[in-house]
Order: C-alpha cells, then sequence, then structure tokens
C-alpha cells in the first residue's frame, strides 16, 4: 500500500518557483512525495526542511544531507526554523489534506469504513480524543461542531441523538457512531452526511482551522520577499481561510486603506485557482476536492 499518491505534484512544487541554493519548507510531509520533488530540483547548497505531527510519518524520512524531517505540528514552524537558525525562506508547501495512510488504517479511527476507537488524533500524543468529544461534549457544543465544521443543516438532530445514546452507554467505536446515527439520515445520503460529520470532529480534535490560521500568519514573516506559498486545501473551511489570507493578509472583514485608498497586503496572488485533472481524479479519487493557491510574498 501506498502512505500517501501526493496531489497536484508538479503544479504545487512548480508554484514554489524555485532556486536552486533557496530554503524551502515542506510543512505537511506525510509519505514524502512533495518534499521529494523539491529535492530533485534543488542545488547541493539547496536546504529542504519537513514538518508532521504524525510518527507514522518518520517512517518516511529521506536519507538526504540537504533535508530536515522535524516531528512537530506546522503551528510551531516558526520557532523551530529559528531553532535551526533559519530566519527567511524561499518558498513553503502546504497540502492540508488527510494522508491516505491515516484514512486506510482503521485503528486510527478517520474511517466511516471500518470499526475502530473514535480516535481521529494526527499527532498521536496529544490527549484529545474523537471519543471525549462525542462522550463528554454538550448539546450546544456539539451542535456548533456539526454546524460550523461539518456544514450540516441537521446538526442540532445529530446532536441530540449523541447525546440520547451515551446516556444508554459510551459511544466508543465508528461503528457505535454510524449506527445510532443510521436512524437519523437520509439513507441515499448517508454516507456524504457520515463523511461531514467525521470531518467536524477531526476538525475538532486537531484543532485544525486554527492552525491553519496560525501557520498563515506565520508564513508572511518567514517568507522572503518574492518568496513563494503554495497551498493545497480539500474543502471550503480551509480554502476559505487561505483564499482571504492571500487577497488582503486577514481571515475576516476587509483590509484597511488608507486616505488614498490603498491596501497593504502580505500576498499576491499568482495565477488562478488550480484543481486536478481528470487524468488525476480517475488515478486517485481522493484529489477530486483539492484545490491548489499559489502566492508571493510582498
Amino acid at each position: 500500500m501506498k502512505y500517501h499518491i501526493p496531489v497536484l505534484l508538479n503544479e504545487s512544487v512548480a508554484g514554489l518557483n524555485i532556486v536552486e541554493n533557496g530554503t524551502y519548507v515542506d510543512v505537511t510531509f506525510g509519505g514524502g512525495g512533495h518534499s521529494k520533488e523539491i529535492l530533485k530540483k534543488l542545488g547541493q547548497n539547496g536546504r529542504l526542511i519537513a514538518f508532521d505531527q504524525d510518527q507514522d510519518s518518520i517512517d518516511n524520512k529521506i536519507e538526504d544531507d540537504r533535508f530536515l524531517l522535524i516531528n512537530k505540528n506546522f503551528m510551531y514552524l516558526k520557532e523551530n526554523l529559528i531553532s535551526n537558525n533559519i530566519d527567511k525562506v524561499d518558498g513553503i508547501l502546504a497540502d492540508f489534506g488527510i494522508s491516505s495512510h491515516q484514512i486506510d488504517v482503521p485503528e486510527r479511527g478517520f474511517s466511516i469504513r471500518y470499526e475502530a476507537d473514535l480516535d481521529m488524533r494526527m499527532d498521536q500524543n496529544s490527549e484529545l480524543k474523537a471519543f471525549d468529544i462525542v462522550n463528554n461534549y454538550s448539546y450546544d457544543q456539539l451542535c456548533n461542531i456539526f454546524f460550523d465544521y461539518g456544514e450540516l443543516r441537521m446538526s442540532r438532530i445529530i446532536s441530540a441523538k449523541i447525546i440520547e445514546a451515551r446516556l444508554v452507554s459510551e459511544i466508543k467505536t465508528t461503528l457505535d457512531l454510524n449506527n445510532l446515527l443510521s436512524s437519523i439520515l437520509p439513507k441515499k445520503r448517508s454516507i456524504k452526511l457520515l463523511a461531514q460529520i467525521y470531518q467536524a470532529l477531526r476538525i475538532e480534535v486537531n484543532s485544525e482551522l486554527n492552525v491553519i490560521k496560525s501557520f498563515l500568519t506565520q508564513s508572511q514573516d518567514i517568507l522572503k520577499t518574492k518568496g513563494r506559498l503554495s497551498v493545497i486545501s480539500y474543502h471550503s473551511l480551509e480554502d476559505r481561510l487561505v483564499k482571504r489570507f492571500i487577497r488582503n493578509g486577514l481571515f475576516e472583514g476587509d483590509a484597511k486603506k488608507d486616505v488614498y485608498g490603498n491596501v497593504e497586503v502580505p500576498f499576491n496572488k499568482v495565477g488562478k485557482l488550480i484543481t486536478p485533472s481528470l487524468a488525476e481524479i480517475i488515478e486517485n479519487n481522493r484529489a477530486r476536492s483539492a484545490k491548489l493557491r499559489i502566492a508571493e510574498k510582498n
């Protein structure tokens, strides 16, 4: 089994506009597909630093003197670069998608297809699990998670069903969760809705949107002038944050204008939104929702 097939590989790496002896960062190492492609384009004095919080990804470490893999969440990007005597970099690549490996290993609890403990932690050393959310969060907390992170209109119905079921016994596994929700989810849309429920739980467990905000904010400090940011997202919540930040350096609202109506923004958009070709989707169906945005630091 392949650990993970890199999505939009050529397009995302090309978006970095790589300088042979530059310093680059891959903040979502995973199976190492994007990192390997970056290293191919670097000269002897080039350098690549990669981040991944998932301990399983360490097994994919690349043996190359130009390469450093840091087993940390990329929200700690800036402090780890500084501790390795790196102040500025020429480009940063991020692929926010969950890896095929994480989905396909049943015990990680990410997939609706396998029975497993409700886990969903990308960092297996972190404390919060999906089990804790499902069994301990209040009705209002659950409603907010499913509405905000799963974009589910029936968030109240889902939350009420979970509260009702856990009064009888703990909801321990993915199968427990699937079975208790099967009676309230429309059969024709049940798989899609379950995927949205799991997405909401996963985002909460891993604080994904806050991590993305922190990463994007740090990127403007770390990138050199004319440095490139190449970001792949997979659902509207992620893409909206990336799009707004590239446009005006904010996650909400509009950038402030000076007395002349000018706006100072940290990035310039490079090209148009890029999505996978039909050929790539046929080869790797998990690429179907990917969106690539590229920006250059002002």
